[in-house]
């Protein structure tokens, strides 16, 4: 949002956004946004305002008062973490989420800086391959600007985290008047393969789940892609994290059982870098900007409702016979 975090770039770039005619404002801070960061501006903030000193309550108050911002607060300043911690933070993504907003790309997705190496977070890539939301929304490396669907194999069990294919995005808004847009509706030529259907994809914690007397393990329900087929599966006690990201029948326990179980409709990714600069600093040539991407996508409506009747008909149907299971 900033060059360096001043309460004066925050302020202006605040006013824009409150001025913008969106029902929902979502902002997330950058790396270059250090007043965001109370702790790291105390221990840096001299490095980059040795002049003339910012005041950080102040420049997050900024955001917090705003009647029209939701600001996502993280606990550190961007990139704030070592490698070895990277996947305990990403982890913490709930297996439900539907878009997932964030500074860094993932890696080896819109991740390219001109003539260098990707610099993405291959943590970040890992999760998404667990939650495979239907948006990641990410920034950062302005060359990277763009768009790309992946659609994850979830069926091999001899790689973990693996893509059956990347689709890149061709720009319909490139070199002309009209908008940069990413169609992923039902009504598109091509709606995104992500069936998550909050009242059937809600990923249930496996200690909430009924025991099965039956099989001796958990009841787990699924609906596949096809919303047809059915069949039965158990959840085993322990989800070893050394299976994470491997693909297979939920009935085997080599297999990231909590990352597909009731989950395999969620086929497709598509992540957007929505970078807005399409210079680098320090601009030799003139700022330069790129169009923002719009994106058309259908979401469930989702209510309090939803998910009790979800948990419901889960340990009501893992009580009576598991011959009526339904598998996602």
């Amino acid at each position: 949002m900033t060059n360096q975090g001043s309460y004066l770039e925050l302020k202006r770039t605040i006013d824009w956004l409150e001025e913008a005619d969106f029902e929902k404002k979502i902002v997330i801070a950058g790396n270059h946004d250090i007043t965001l960061d109370t702790e790291f501006y105390a221990q840096h903030g001299h490095n980059f305002h040795n002049q003339t000193s910012q005041d950080p309550v102040q420049c997050q108050e900024l955001l917090e008062r705003s009647s029209t911002i939701t600001w996502l607060r993280h606990e550190s300043a961007a990139f704030g973490y070592c490698g070895d911690e990277a996947e305990g933070l990403w982890s913490q993504i709930p297996l439900d989420a539907d878009i997932v907003l964030t500074h860094t790309p993932p890696r080896s997705h819109l991740d390219e800086r001109k003539g260098q190496t990707p610099v993405g977070c291959v943590s970040l890539r890992k999760a998404l391959w667990r939650v495979r939301p239907r948006l990641a929304i990410c920034g950062h490396v302005h060359d990277g600007r763009g768009a790309e669907r992946i659609r994850w194999d979830l069926d091999v069990s001899d790689m973990k985290y693996k893509k059956e294919t990347v689709e890149k995005w061709t720009d319909p808004g490139a070199g002309n008047k009209k908008m940069s847009l990413v169609d992923l509706t039902l009504n598109g030529r091509n709606p995104i393969a992500n069936n998550a259907r909050i009242a059937d994809s809600l990923a249930v914690p496996p200690e909430e789940m009924a025991p099965s007397l039956h099989f001796g393990g958990y009841a787990l329900e699924e609906i596949h892609e096809s919303g047809s087929s059915a069949k039965n599966t158990t959840l085993p006690a322990a989800l070893p994290p050394a299976n994470h990201g491997r693909g297979g029948l939920a009935t085997s326990e080599t297999c990231d059982v909590e990352g597909l179980s009731r989950r395999l409709g969620r086929r497709e990714t598509c992540i957007i870098n929505a970078a807005i600069a399409a210079s680098n600093y320090p601009h030799t040539e003139g700022r330069k900007f790129h169009k923002p991407i719009v994106v058309d996508i259908d979401l469930p409506i989702w209510s309090i409702e939803d998910r009790e009747t979800s948990r419901h008909r889960l340990h009501q149907s893992s009580k009576t016979s598991f011959t009526d299971l339904q598998l996602e």
